[in-house]
C-alpha cells in the first residue's frame, strides 16, 4: 500500500529512507478499491492494509472505509508501527477496521531508538493503549526475534498478555532486504525454552498459540524459517506499485496497475495458480528471493 514509513528499522529500511515514487508509479486509491472489489469477486474475504507504514497516508481512513464497504469483504485489518494510533485508533474503528497488528520489537527506550533510529517508544505504547481503548475485535503485537537485541526481553514481552487482552506474537527474523546476519536469527523454539510454563492452546493462521497461566491473551509463535507454513498460506500480497506477489519469498510478480476490474481479476487468477508449493529454505547463505525488502512488499 505504501513504501513510506516514519521509522527506519535496521532490518527493514535504509537509514536515509526510501525514494518517493512519482504519482503515476504508485497505486491510486481508486485502483486499490477496484483491486479489493476484484479480489472479493474471487472469494477473498479478508483485506490487510500494511506498508511501510499505512497510517502515514493522508487518505488511510477513506481507503479503509471503502474497502470495508466492498460486498463480500468481511474483515479489514491494519498492520502499523502504532505511532499514529493515538489519534487514529477510534477513527479507524469507526470506518470499519476490525483488527490491528502493532509492530513492537522492544520495551526499552534506548533499544527502540537504536533499532528504529527514532526515539518514539512512548508514542508506540500510547498507540497500543489507544487501540485497546477503541475496542477493536483483536489487537496483536508483533515482535521480530533478534539475537543479541531483544532475546533477553522475551519474558517481559510475553508478560504483556498478563496485562492486556492481546496476542503477543514472536516472529523469526527472515533473511531479506540485505539486513540479515545469521547470528541475529533465533528460532521460535527459544521462546518455549525461556517460558516453559507456556501451555499450548491451538493454532491461529500462521501462529501456534500458547498461554501463560492467568493471562488475558495468547503468545503466538510464527516460524517462517525454522518450520515454514507454505502449505497453509492463502495470501496474495499487493505492492504499492501495483504488483501481485504469489509468494513473499518468490521473485514472481503480476502487475495489475492500470487494469480495469476484469483485468485485475484475470491477473489475480494467474497469481493464485502461480503460488509455489513451498519457498526455498532460508538462511544467511540462501536469502529470500523476493527481490524486494519487506517494506516494499507489505507484512
Amino acid at each position: 500500500m505504501t513504501e513510506l514509513c516514519d521509522l527506519r528499522c535496521r532490518y527493514c529500511m535504509p537509514k536515509e529512507g526510501v525514494c518517493k515514487k512519482r504519482g503515476d508509479e504508485i497505486f491510486t486509491e481508486e485502483e486499490m478499491v477496484t483491486a479489493v472489489e476484484a479480489a472479493a469477486s474471487l472469494g477473498v474475504r479478508k483485506v490487510r492494509i500494511t506498508g511501510g507504514e499505512p497510517l502515514v497516508k493522508p487518505n488511510i481512513l477513506s481507503i479503509c472505509r471503502r474497502s470495508a464497504a466492498v460486498p463480500g469483504i468481511q474483515e479489514v485489518c491494519v498492520t502499523t508501527n502504532g505511532l499514529g494510533l493515538s489519534g487514529l485508533a477510534e477513527p479507524l474503528r469507526g470506518v470499519g477496521v476490525r483488527r490491528i497488528n502493532l509492530s513492537l520489537d522492544t520495551l526499552e527506550r534506548e533499544k527502540y531508538a537504536y533499532m528504529t533510529r527514532r526515539d518514539r517508544l512512548n508514542d508506540a505504547l500510547r498507540g497500543l493503549e489507544a487501540a485497546l481503548e477503541a475496542g477493536f475485535e483483536k489487537v496483536k503485537v508483533n515482535t521480530v526475534l533478534i539475537g543479541g537485541f531483544n532475546d533477553d526481553e522475551i519474558p517481559a514481552l510475553a508478560a504483556l498478555t498478563l496485562r492486556y487482552p492481546i496476542d503477543m506474537r514472536f516472529i523469526e527474523l527472515m533473511p531479506m532486504g540485505g539486513g540479515f546476519e545469521q547470528r541475529a536469527y533465533l528460532p521460535c523454539g527459544v521462546v518455549l525454552e525461556r517460558l516453559p510454563m507456556l501451555e499450548p492452546v491451538g493454532q491461529s493462521g500462521t501462529a501456534r498459540l500458547y498461554r501463560l497461566p492467568g493471562a488475558l491473551g495468547n503468545v503466538g509463535l510464527i516460524s517462517p524459517v525454522s518450520a515454514h507454513f507454505c502449505a497453509e498460506c492463502n495470501r496474495l500480497r499487493l505492492t504499492a506499485d501495483g504488483k501481485l506477489k504469489p509468494c513473499l519469498h518468490g521473485g514472481e510478480e503480476f502487475s495489475i496497475k492500470g487494469l480495469d476490474r476484469a483485468g485485475m481479476e484475470a491477473q489475480m487468477r494467474r497469481a493464485v495458480l502461480a503460488k509455489p508449493e513451498c519457498h526455498a529454505p532460508l538462511s544467511s547463505a540462501r536469502p529470500s528471493q523476493s527481490g524486494r525488502a519487506m517494506y516494499r512488499i507489505g507484512g
